[in-house]
C-alpha cells in the first residue's frame, strides 16, 4: 500500500488522487491519496501537518498552493532542483529524512520535450510571476531558452521573479504594459501562467491580433484543455502545448518520486483516457 496526500487550500476539485491511483494500478501497487484541505483542518499549520502524514506512515504528499514556498523553506531540496527554485510541490518522507521537490518544473520539461521535441524555446514572453509561473519559467531555462520575458500585472511580483531567475542564471528580463505588445510579436514562445482562460475566467491574456509570428504556445490553464488563447494560436499557425500536459508530467514525475517506480508516458496517457475521457476536453 502506498498512501499518498494533497495539502493545499480549497482543493476539492483537484483530479491527482485519480492520477495517483490510476499510476498505481498500472504499477500494480494499492494507492491511497487523501485531500488534505487547510480549510477543513482546525489549527492547520503546515509542518505539523507533514509531521503528522509522516507519523501516519505516508509515503509522500503532493503541496499546492499557498503552500509551495513555505514547504521550500522547510524542507531538504533534493538534488536536481535547482538552489534559486524558492517553492516545492512534493514531498518524500525517508527513513534519512524529507525531502523537496518541484515536479511543476521537471514536469513542464518533460512535456515540452515531449510536445516539441529537440526545438529550443528561444525567446519567451511569460503571462503570469505566480507559483506556477516559477515552474515554467525555470524550466525555460532549464530547456536552454535563449532570453525570458516576463510580464505581470503585479509589477513587484513579476520583478521579484525576474530576480529570483537571474540568481539561477537565467537570462531574463521583466516587461512593462506598454512594451507588452512588441514583445508578444518579437517572442518565439508564449506562455500564459495567469488563470485567464479557465471556465471561472474566461478569455485570453493575449490578443489574437498580436499572434501569427511566433513558433509555439503553452497554457497552463487545463479547465478547458483547449482554452481560448490556445485556439488562437492554433488557429495562427503556432504549435501549441496543451495545460493537460504539465498536469500529466508533473504527476507522473510525482509519482515516480514516491514511488522509485519508472512510468511509461505514453501507456499512462492511453489509460488516463480511457479511464477519463472528458480530460480530453477538460
Amino acid at each position: 500500500m502506498l498512501k499518498l496526500g494533497l495539502i493545499g487550500k480549497g482543493i476539492s476539485r483537484s483530479q491527482s488522487a485519480r492520477l495517483h491511483v490510476l499510476l498505481g494500478r498500472m504499477c500494480g501497487i494499492d494507492v491511497t491519496y487523501d485531500y488534505l484541505d487547510s480549510e477543513k483542518i482546525a489549527d492547520f499549520d503546515l509542518i505539523g501537518q507533514l509531521a503528522a502524514c509522516a507519523k501516519a506512515g505516508y509515503a509522500g504528499v503532493n503541496v499546492t498552493h499557498p503552500y509551495k514556498t513555505e514547504a521550500r523553506k522547510l524542507i531538504q531540496r533534493r538534488k536536481r532542483l535547482p538552489e534559486a527554485l524558492g517553492a516545492v510541490n512534493t514531498v518524500v518522507f525517508r527513513e534519512d529524512g524529507w525531502r523537496g521537490d518541484n515536479t511543476d518544473y521537471v514536469g513542464f520539461m518533460r512535456g515540452y520535450r515531449g510536445q516539441f521535441g529537440d526545438q529550443a524555446p528561444g525567446t519567451v514572453l511569460q503571462m503570469g510571476a505566480g507559483g506556477v509561473g516559477l515552474a515554467t519559467a525555470f524550466g525555460l531555462h532549464g530547456l536552454g531558452a535563449e532570453r525570458i520575458l516576463i510580464h505581470d500585472k503585479d509589477a513587484d511580483r513579476g520583478h521579484t521573479l525576474v530576480a529570483t531567475l537571474k540568481a539561477g542564471g537565467a537570462n531574463v528580463a521583466f516587461v512593462t504594459e506598454p512594451e507588452l505588445s512588441d514583445a508578444i510579436r518579437d517572442a518565439d514562445g508564449l506562455i500564459n501562467c495567469t488563470p485567464v482562460g479557465m471556465n471561472q475566467y474566461p478569455g485570453s491574456p493575449i490578443d489574437a491580433a498580436l499572434l501569427g509570428g511566433q513558433k509555439w504556445a503553452f497554457d497552463a490553464v487545463y479547465t478547458p484543455v483547449e482554452t481560448a488563447f490556445l485556439h488562437s494560436a492554433r488557429k495562427a499557425g503556432l504549435s501549441v502545448m496543451t495545460g493537460f500536459e504539465l498536469f500529466f508530467f508533473q504527476g507522473i514525475e510525482a509519482f515516480e518520486v514516491f514511488s522509485g517506480a519508472q512510468i511509461d508516458g505514453d501507456a499512462a496517457r492511453i489509460e488516463y483516457f480511457n479511464a477519463y475521457p472528458e480530460a480530453l476536453t477538460g
